[in-house]
């Protein structure tokens, strides 16, 4: 079966999660995927504990199916070497500060202008414009700034991190779409573009709601909004035997579902946010405290009122459900035995292991024209490896 992106060549300078991430979807799609790592680490998520072998466990998750080169950009050879096989590809994906390839000579309007069919995806934390547009940051940066941060309750302490890098994801999977619609539009225009990606930008997305409610009426309370902890039909609770639920019966008839299968008093006022729900809370804390998680996913069998057991990562493998849907296999490689995600979109069958560093070098200069002499040059040169 062709995948969609079958025939679509990108250029991937990018590392550890945002940009990665954003390759291994177009990857996943059927794209040839072209990874260029410098001579002085490479990626840097490689060498970061834990370890499969002797790569990151998360490197060998992002980068299944990409090949793998080292050149050194700095270098005027290597920096000639890019210049002259960007030609030969459809998109490229950055994630350096504003400024970094323009001093070395490969920013993005002169890239452009050289190269008008070239769609380039910039991943950066604000942006390419505006005041804090050169400022470093990382994720929990991100969620701060955006106003998402600021959602997470509860109120008797301050925001905590989420375990999970929300804006780096979403500045890939928002790159991904920037990307695909930039090549749409060149299908008809004949013109690329420059996809302009912001980690802080990508998150807010994701509380639509509560930054909709904040704009009209001035409040977005922390944790005590419906969907963010303010009502005891929507929450989470502790089992018997030390495990956790989320009751997510957010609508009237799983309210009442919950309520009849428990014997509680249905009442519509539980749905609303309030002083009552203190109350509310510490009864629901109660009754899911009278039986074990393993009496509760058998409860919501039998009851359609949205409740789920609250998985652990490890218990995620051995999840009916998510095994039924194929969402996690293992690959061979030569680091040893890499567990693989299989993305909502795309499809991971047949991809070929992540590569060592530097490990197509050859291979994909030769495929952008140059001659073994001249890849041996380069290599003497120290530009590439």
């Amino acid at each position: 079966m062709t995948r969609p992106l079958e025939g679509i060549r990108v250029l991937d300078l990018t590392r550890l999660l945002p940009g990665p991430f954003a390759s291994l979807v177009l990857a996943d799609l059927g794209a040839q995927v072209d990874k260029v790592e410098d001579p002085h680490g490479g990626d840097y998520l490689r060498h970061m504990p834990p370890q499969v072998g002797d790569q990151n466990a998360a490197f060998l998750a992002l980068n299944r199916g990409k090949r793998s080169m080292v050149l050194d950009l700095k270098h005027p050879a290597g920096k000639a070497a890019l210049e002259r096989m960007l030609g030969r590809y459809d998109v490229l994906l950055e994630q350096f500060r504003p400024g970094v390839l323009d001093r070395l000579g490969l920013g993005h309007a002169a890239l452009r202008e050289r190269f008008p069919r070239l769609v380039i995806g910039a991943i950066t934390g604000y942006g390419q414009t505006g005041p804090l547009a050169f400022r470093a940051g990382h994720d929990l940066n991100y969620l701060a700034r955006s106003g998402v941060l600021g959602l997470q309750g509860p109120t008797d302490r301050p925001p905590q991190p989420p375990s999970f890098q929300l804006a780096d994801v979403a500045g890939g999977m928002w790159c991904v779409i920037g990307v695909l619609g930039a090549l749409r539009a060149r299908d008809s225009g004949g013109q690329g573009a420059v996809v302009d990606v912001a980690m802080c930008e990508s998150t807010l997305p994701f509380a639509m709601i509560q930054w909709a409610t904040a704009a009209l009426t001035g409040d977005a309370s922390r944790g005590g909004e419906p969907l963010s902890g303010g009502i005891a039909p929507y929450n989470t609770y502790a089992t018997k035997d030390g495990r956790h639920v989320a009751l997510g019966a957010l609508e009237p008839k799983f309210w009442r579902a919950f309520c009849d299968g428990t014997g509680l008093e249905f009442d519509l006022s539980a749905m609303m946010p309030g002083p009552h729900q203190v109350a509310l809370k510490a009864r629901l804390a109660e009754l899911f405290a009278a039986r074990t998680r393993a009496e509760w996913e058998a409860f919501a069998l039998e009851k359609d009122c949205c409740l789920d057991p609250v998985l652990e990562p490890h218990e995620l493998t051995t999840d009916a459900h998510l095994r039924a849907r194929g969402l996690f296999v293992e690959q061979a490689t030569p680091f040893g035995r890499s567990p693989q995600l299989r993305l909502p979109v795309g499809d991971p069958a047949g991809a070929a292991p992540p590569p060592a560093m530097g490990q197509h070098t050859d291979a994909i200069l030769a495929d952008a024209g140059f001659s073994a002499p001249e890849i041996d040059a380069l290599k003497a040169a120290g530009a590439a490896r």
